[in-house]
C-alpha cells in the first residue's frame, strides 16, 4: 500500500473535503481524486462516499490502521536522521501540563547551567501527542504523567521503538473546596467517593478511575482544557473533586481568615445627628475561596513522570536526558 496514497486518504476523511485536502497537501483536486480512486483500485472496496465525503465502513476500517501505519514511517525517518545529525545545541521538550513539576524544572535548570550553549524549547502537548511528537521527530524528548500504581508503567499510545523510563512519582491529595464535609479528613478512601460530583478534565479522567474502582465518578462538570488554575477555581466553587499531585495541593487545610479586631461604636456627630459613613469592605483574604487537599490512603496511587526519548547519540539531548532522570539533582 502507497504510503502516499494512504496519507491523502487520511487528509481528504479528515477535512471532508477533496479541495481542501488538495489545498493543504498541495495538489490539484484532479490529483486528490486520482491518488483516492488509485487506492480504491488497489484494495477493490470503496473508501469514501462523495456526496457528502465520508468514510465508508471499509474506510472507517482502514483510518483506524492509517493513523498508527504513518506514524511509523514517520519515526522510522526521524530515527535515521536523529543517529546520523551531528550534536544540536537548540531542543525541544513536549511536556504534559503536570509534567515538568518543580523536581524535573529543577532538574533541567542543572542540565542548562551544566550546557551554556543549550537552548530548550518546552512544547505543552496532551497525553496522547507526546510519543507521536517524540517519534516523528517534532521533539527529542517528551515527559507525560498521570495515575498509577507505585512503579507501575503510564499507558502511553504505542509510536515505535522508543525509551520510557519513570523520572518522578509523588503522593496524590483529593482536592475539595475548603467547606467540604470531608475536608477535615486525616485520608480518604477512593472507594468511597465514587458517588461524589466530580470533575472530568484531561488532567485527570475519570475513565481511569472508574478503570481502578468500577462504574460510579459521576462527571458533576466537564472541563476540556488543561489549565491548572481553573481546576482549582472550579474545584474551590464546589463543581467537583478531582486529583492532583500533593505538591500542586499541599494536604493541609486552608486557615480562616483573621478576625478584624474590636472597634469603638461609631457616634452621631452633635452637629447633625447623623452616623458616620461606614468605610469599604475589605477585600477577601487570599485563598479564601481556594481548594484544599486530602491525602488519597488507598487505592495506593501516585502522580507518574516518564520520559520518552528515541536513540540519542552522545550530545546535548543525550546529556539532557540523564539529567532528567537523575533524581540526585531534585
Amino acid at each position: 500500500m502507497d504510503p502516499h496514497l494512504l496519507r491523502t486518504f487520511v487528509t481528504v476523511a479528515r477535512l471532508r473535503s477533496f479541495s481542501a485536502a488538495a489545498g493543504e497537501l498541495g495538489y490539484t483536486q484532479s490529483a486528490i481524486s486520482q491518488q483516492i480512486a488509485a487506492l480504491e483500485s488497489d484494495l477493490g472496496l470503496p473508501l469514501l462516499s462523495r456526496r457528502p465525503v465520508e468514510p465508508t465502513p471499509a474506510g472507517e476500517r482502514l483510518l483506524e490502521h492509517a493513523g498508527p501505519l504513518l506514524l511509523r514511517l514517520r519515526a522510522a525517518r526521524a530515527d535515521v536522521l536523529r543517529a546520523a545529525a551531528p550534536p544540536a545545541y537548540r531542543l525541544r521538550l513536549a511536556a504534559t501540563p503536570l509534567a515538568l513539576n518543580a523536581a524535573l524544572a529543577g532538574r533541567l535548570a542543572h542540565a542548562r547551567a551544566a550546557q551554556p550553549r543549550l537552548e530548550v524549547t518546552v512544547l505543552g502537548c496532551g497525553r496522547e501527542d507526546v510519543a507521536a511528537l517524540v517519534a516523528s521527530g517534532e521533539a527529542e524528548i517528551g515527559l507525560a504523567d498521570g495515575v498509577a500504581a507505585p512503579s507501575d508503567p503510564l499507558r502511553l499510545p504505542e509510536s515505535g521503538p522508543l525509551t520510557v523510563v519513570g523520572v518522578a512519582e509523588e503522593e496524590l491529595v483529593v482536592a475539595l473546596p475548603p467547606g467540604h464535609p470531608l475536608a477535615g479528613r486525616p485520608g480518604l478512601r477512593l472507594a468511597d467517593l465514587v458517588d461524589a460530583r466530580w470533575l472530568q478534565t484531561t488532567l485527570c479522567p475519570l475513565e481511569r478511575l472508574r478503570a481502578l474502582e468500577g462504574e460510579g465518578f459521576p462527571a458533576a462538570l466537564d472541563y476540556r482544557g488543561d489549565d491548572v488554575q481553573t481546576v482549582l477555581n472550579l474545584v474551590g466553587a464546589g463543581h467537583g473533586l478531582t486529583l492532583l499531585p500533593s505538591t500542586l495541593l499541599p494536604a493541609t487545610l486552608p486557615t480562616a481568615p483573621p478576625t478584624a479586631p474590636p472597634t469603638a461604636l461609631p457616634v452621631a456627630s452633635p452637629s447633625t445627628g447623623r452616623l458616620p459613613a461606614a468605610p469599604p469592605p475589605l477585600p477577601p483574604g487570599p485563598g479564601a475561596a481556594g481548594a484544599c487537599g486530602v491525602p488519597l490512603l488507598t487505592p495506593r496511587l501516585v502522580h507518574r513522570v516518564e520520559m520518552l526519548h528515541g536513540a540519542l547519540p552522545p550530545g546535548p539531548a543525550a546529556d539532557l536526558a540523564r539529567t532528567l532522570e537523575a533524581r540526585e539533582h531534585t
